[in-house]
């Protein structure tokens, strides 16, 4: 199997972090992005960011900027389509997605929900982590096929916003990671977290 090419989500709008781009914020002397950007580059065959507004401020990393395509904020889903989009007409077969806030995620995340996919027969995959007797997704980190990008767009413009509407409808595989020593899929949301962040080894 080909490897996918990776998209980084950063489309949100940061409200609990102040507003701007929180992926700028420095983290451990270097903005979250380049955190994101070393650990997703190496599982992946090219790289993109999602991401509204000025491109410019995102230019030192070189990287496509794929703006949503889809009218006002449609939220992740949005995202997942311009990463889509973008990687069909680079003749790709899949992408991984990743948040742009979440710097800690598995060096193994594109190869290991491939895996999983391939193992349920299905389309799409998603991260999750145990949580008590149930497992808790992560929906922004996903296996997604160019194939159902025309389905996604569709869903999109009859208003569909929830990630695992779409995705439970098309039978997605859940593939789950460990949580020790601290949840690999933790969000840096606000300044409180950015400094629990910093504190990770």
């Amino acid at each position: 199997m080909t490897r996918p090419l990776g998209v980084i989500l950063a489309g949100g709008l940061a409200t609990r972090m102040g507003g701007g781009d929180k992926a700028l914020r420095e983290l451990r002397g270097k903005p979250i992005l380049a955190h994101v950007i070393e650990r997703l580059r190496p599982q992946v065959a090219g790289l993109a960011l999602n991401a509204n507004g000025d491109p410019a401020r995102f230019a030192e990393w070189m990287l496509p900027v794929l703006p949503d395509t889809v009218e006002g904020y449609a939220g992740p889903l949005a995202g997942v389509l311009a990463g889509l989009d973008w990687a069909a007409e680079m003749g790709a077969e899949s992408i991984v997605t990743v948040a742009a806030d979440t710097p800690f995620f598995p060096g193994d995340l594109a190869q290991r929900l491939a895996a999983g996919a391939e193992a349920a027969g299905a389309s799409i995959a998603l991260a999750a982590t145990p949580e008590g007797d149930r497992v808790n997704r992560h929906p922004t980190f996903g296996l997604w096929p160019t194939a159902l990008r025309e389905d996604l767009r569709a869903a999109l413009e009859d208003g569909l916003r929830k990630v695992v509407l779409w995705t439970d409808r098309h039978g997605a595989a859940t593939v789950t990671f460990p949580a020790e020593p601290f949840d690999p899929f933790f969000n840096i949301n606000t300044p409180e977290d950015l400094a629990q962040a910093e504190s990770f080894s």
